[in-house]
């Protein structure tokens, strides 16, 4: 008689989630959720340390959508896959950087917004 182990994960529709404070926080999220899975990471609904209203994905399909709206363009996109992958904003004081400044706030702002709309950022005041 073999004994197999079985795991039970948490029911994730109790789990209270956490939104992001803003379109900056989610896209760092996704970003080093990307890395990790470059890295051969998998990643299980209920299995993290703050739950989110989202997966990964849902993160980049609001990219893509707001790309195909026209809210951003491809220099936005550029941004946003550069630092992204550095982990860090752009630095308005960088020489090298400085142009990136507006994309970068200009994407983030338009994800927010989006983002915020399903949920998943919580409302911001302006």
């Amino acid at each position: 008689m073999s004994t197999t182990r079985r795991i039970v994960l948490p029911p994730t529709h109790d789990v209270e989630t956490v939104p992001f404070a803003d379109g900056e926080e989610a896209w760092f999220w996704f970003s080093r959720c990307q890395l990790m899975r470059m890295d051969g990471a998998r990643f299980i609904a209920g299995m993290v340390e703050t739950p989110r209203p989202c997966d990964p994905d849902d993160v980049y399909r609001a990219v893509m959508d707001i790309y195909r709206q026209r809210l951003i363009e491809n220099p936005h996109l550029q941004v946003l896959g550069a630092y992204g992958e550095k982990l860090t904003p752009p630095d308005e004081y960088a020489r090298e950087e400085q142009r990136d400044v507006p994309l970068w706030k200009e994407a983030l702002e338009r994800l927010g917004d989006a983002l915020q709309k399903k949920g998943i950022v919580q409302c911001q005041k302006r």
